[in-house]
């Protein structure tokens, strides 16, 4: 009877040239457990190259908290799992990283078979964390709960449909647009549009597109899918 066979983890690297040489050489060690699609010198190379490739696993080399924000962008924007190397020892940036979607973290000083077993690790679905930074930032999602909760506002927000964040962005992307060029960029009538606009303003406590557009731009939710 012939055996199952494994389907080899897929993995990309995103890292600069020098780091990326060597984290390619050690996956590619592990064939055929392991598959290396490609490789990406940044997120937005990264990016480009992912709309063709469906990894199971981003292995990201990120050094600093400027690359947190394109990190996020990328976890929004794919569904593979993100693992991160890095020889950062700022523990707030490395918490930032898990809180914005990283599901571990390995450091350039661990040894050659901690990214392995982190890579195996993470596909399957778990946490590559140590304990103490578990701890860390279980408490501050805890605290980011409390405070949302706190927040009047924030409260406000979470109640809007995808719908009518959609909306919101396309009003707040061009504000002296008519409601007529605004229904056809959503694909709706204008009485749809007229009847997402009457929920939105009864859900913030608004009365006008100008306070809609004024709230939405303070509340960063200019952009679809905020």
């Amino acid at each position: 009877m012939q055996g199952f066979r494994i389907s080899p983890v897929q993995v990309y690297l995103v890292a600069p040239p020098m780091v990326s040489w060597g984290l390619e050489r050690l996956v590619q060690t592990e064939h055929p457990l392991m598959e290396l699609l490609g490789t990406g010198c940044d997120i937005d190379v990264a990016l480009a190259a992912l709309a063709k490739e469906e990894p199971d696993v981003i292995v990201v080399a990120v050094e600093s908290p400027a690359d947190l924000p394109r990190f996020a962008d990328l976890h929004s924007k794919c569904s593979a799992k993100l693992l991160v190397v890095t020889g950062s020892q700022d523990t707030a940036l490395l918490d930032q990283l898990v809180l914005a979607g990283a599901r571990g973290v390995v450091r350039t000083s661990d040894p050659p078979a901690a990214l392995i077993k982190a890579i195996e690790k993470v596909n399957a679905g778990e946490l590559w964390i140590d304990r103490s930074a578990t701890s860390r930032i279980f408490m501050e999602m805890a605290r980011q709960k409390a405070a949302d909760a706190n927040d009047p506002e924030k409260s406000k927000i979470a109640t809007l449909t995808t719908r009518e964040r959609q909306t919101i962005a396309a009003v707040a992307g061009d504000a002296s647009a008519p409601a007529k060029v605004i229904a056809r960029r959503l694909c709706i009538s204008e009485h749809t549009l007229r009847n997402h606009l009457t929920s939105i303003y009864s859900k913030l406590e608004l009365t006008s597109r100008l306070d809609l557009y004024a709230y939405a731009t303070r509340h960063q939710l200019t952009e679809t899918g905020r």
